[in-house]
């Protein structure tokens, strides 16, 4: 971790050396408010699969390309791409005020709470090296390996998880016909993968040969997809992380996949979430841990809170709050690596505090390029929060009214 670090160090100064400057306006706040509080619930970067077998044997014809890094890290192309957000969004929070226009920070201003794997360690150190560079902030998280219950809370027994009610929010969310009827409409992209993963093989390798299904929840243990559709979306999602790291294409999908089949096929990845992770209840319960951090850095002393965790912590806010995004490059609702749930308080001149979300992520493009962003923005979008409506604008909610939507995960 301490080689990982250094390398940072030396990606941070040729980031800043490169002139990655502000964009123009983004999203600023509407007539009358100021954005005075900022809190990102982000996904770590680019990293390669976890595992050093990516997939059971036999899911490809061919030996799976190799990383630069151990399994579960983040690359070093991805400490890149994270650079370039960290840099855009400190121009981006100096130009609304909420930092200094110049110098650091004041002490305890930035908050920063990572999880405790080294990706997600390693991402919240990218993103403050460009940040504030020379800034000194602080990291904090626990020991790398050592697991973190914030970020695993129905694992832990906490959130008022009930088996039975993630089963029935599961089951809502499949629609009529349940899972066959699921795997059925995704039956032409399913073969698709088949043909980028099996190449000239005929037979014995792919995803779609076992059936989908879902394990049902337990004490401690949310709802699982398995069969085709769970093996899709972890193929779909490591085509995409080859693409996103800027392996030569001849690498990508062993060159059996197109820009196009990359963005195709992390629908798949969308698809897991949307059954698994975005149904309120279970979403809820697994916010548990996160949730105080985000409430506090909307109602503390920090004007700027940042959780560096996964995409599951961050499709899970989604489903609880009901916001919706469209990465270009990526499926909707997808979390694309280093993107990020923001949420950002707002003041008007009687001092009424406001709440709105905002989806802040790089196209799939330029995660791919790690090119500099003062010339080609990132995605980031306003969304609308569903059942709020404050100062005649749908979807921005006064304080209250968003604490009561972050409620079910408060316990």
């Amino acid at each position: 971790m301490t080689r990982f670090r250094t390398l940072l160090g030396s990606i941070a100064l040729a980031l800043t050396l490169s002139g990655n400057g502000p964009a123009g306006p983004a999203a600023d706040a509407p007539s009358g408010l100021r954005v005075d509080r900022v809190v990102l619930l982000m996904r770590h970067g680019v990293r390669p699969p976890t595992k050093a077998q990516p997939m059971p044997a036999g899911v490809a014809a061919d030996p799976w390309p190799s990383w630069p890094i151990a399994p579960g890290w983040l690359t070093p192309h991805g400490a890149i791409a994270i650079g370039r957000l960290g840099s855009w969004d400190g121009a981006r929070l100096r130009r609304l005020g909420v930092l200094p226009a110049t110098g650091c920070p004041a002490p305890g201003a930035v908050t920063v709470v990572a999880d405790s794997d080294q990706r997600t360690i390693a991402t919240a150190d990218a993103w403050l090296a460009t940040l504030a560079p020379g800034c000194g902030i602080p990291n904090r998280h626990r020991p790398q390996g050592e697991a973190d219950p914030v970020f695993s809370a129905i694992e832990q027994g906490q959130g008022g998880y009930d088996p039975a009610r993630a089963d029935a929010a599961v089951a809502a969310a499949l629609g009529s016909g349940g899972i066959a009827a699921v795997e059925a409409r995704h039956r032409a992209l399913l073969t698709r993968l088949d043909k980028i993963l099996c190449g000239a093989a005929k037979s014995g390798c792919g995803v779609s040969a076992e059936p989908s299904s879902i394990a049902p929840a337990s004490a401690g243990k949310r709802p699982k997809l398995g069969g085709a559709l769970d093996r899709a979306s972890t193929a779909a999602q490591i085509l995409l992380l080859e693409y996103a790291d800027g392996k030569p294409m001849a690498e990508v999908g062993w060159g059996r996949a197109s820009p196009s089949d990359v963005t195709a096929l992390s629908a798949f990845h969308a698809l897991e979430f949307r059954l698994l992770a975005r149904p309120p209840h279970v979403a809820a319960a697994n916010l548990a841990g996160i949730a105080p951090i985000l409430r506090d850095g909307l109602t503390g002393k920090a004007v700027v809170t940042l959780v560096s965790g996964h995409d599951t912590n961050v499709a899970n806010l989604g489903g609880l709050l009901g916001i919706h995004w469209q990465v270009p490059g990526i499926a909707a609702d997808d979390p694309a690596p280093g993107g990020a749930i923001v949420l950002e308080r707002l003041r008007d001149a009687k001092g009424a505090l406001y709440v709105r979300a905002r989806y802040r992520a790089q196209a799939l493009e330029q995660i791919r390029s790690a090119a500099p962003l003062a010339a080609n923005a990132p995605y980031d979008a306003v969304l609308p929060i569903p059942g709020c409506t404050a100062r005649g604008v749908a979807g921005l909610c006064t304080l209250a009214q968003f604490e009561a939507k972050l409620a079910p995960a408060l316990h």
